[in-house]
């Protein structure tokens, strides 16, 4: 992974603050209570008082049921580490039982975070899918994208699945959008090192792409000169969704540029 130079994290950060609150995604309004340990892992909602100073509150699922990536560990902890210069507490879980009606209500963002396979039961679903509906947030990071192939639902809300991968290895991504809190001071062209997924379609037709990956600047790409990385839509219930195909590495979660990318999307997703 390269470094990535001081000055281009610090732009980052600074363009976050101007940018979340003029995202043009409207708040959920999902009422937040207090932290509680989850069920199915980490608690990541810090000590007694953390929420206090909190805008709202996120649940990062990282169930697997197909590949299990190694740095979901390093997901959580960056994901738990950021709330507390975002504006959130983050509640991470891998207990498909805590997508319920009562429980979803207590969050503005869900991140799918690594997740593959067939995570959530036709209740869970069910109850997901409401929950998007009345203005939900989500963020799909990596193999969000290689989750719930029988769910159209989910496919529409991802916007493409995963078809295959080559070796991970260096590429170019260029910013599409760089006015964006998911994309703000992002360095472009940016030069990184990750598993750079094909999908199954170009999902431009039914998203705004937010960046593209060269595929010139690396071997095994098939998807062509247009090959989106990440991008972002509406949803059924007037929210937002941004799913970003980068983060397959442990280095990524300690990479202040993708740390940012992650912050910026997390707060535009919940309205921020």
């Amino acid at each position: 992974m390269r470094a990535a130079p001081n000055t281009s994290a610090a732009l980052v950060l600074a363009s976050l603050a101007v940018l979340g609150a003029a995202a043009g995604c409207r708040p959920t309004g999902l009422a937040a209570s207090p932290a509680r340990a989850t069920g199915g892992g980490w608690d990541a909602a810090g000590p007694d008082g953390a929420e206090a100073g909190s805008g709202f509150r996120v649940l990062a699922f990282s169930r697997t049921a197909g590949f299990r990536h190694d740095s979901i560990p390093a997901a959580v902890e960056a994901l738990s580490e950021l709330g507390a210069t975002t504006g959130y507490v983050m509640e991470a879980t891998e207990d498909p039982a805590e997508f319920t009606a009562d429980n979803l209500a207590r969050f503005q963002v869900v991140v799918f975070l690594l997740t593959t396979g067939d995570v959530l039961d036709d209740a869970g679903q069910a109850a997901f899918e409401a929950w998007v509906n009345a203005g939900g947030g989500w963020l799909g990071v990596h193999s969000a994208a290689d989750t719930e192939y029988d769910w159209p639902y989910y496919g529409a809300l991802v916007g493409a699945y995963f078809k295959a991968h080559p070796a991970v290895q260096q590429a170019t991504v260029r910013i599409e959008a760089p006015d964006t809190p998911a994309t703000a001071g992002l360095p472009s062209p940016w030069v990184r090192t990750d598993e750079w997924y094909d999908f199954r379609t170009n999902p431009r037709p039914d998203v705004t792409v937010l960046a593209t990956v060269d595929e010139s600047t690396y071997t095994g790409g098939t998807m062509g000169a247009d090959h989106p990385i990440a991008w972002t839509h509406l949803t059924p219930g007037g929210g937002r969704a941004v799913y970003t195909a980068m983060g397959h590495t442990i280095a990524s979660y300690a990479d202040p540029l993708f740390r940012a990318h992650l912050a910026g999307a997390i707060r535009w997703v919940a309205g921020r």
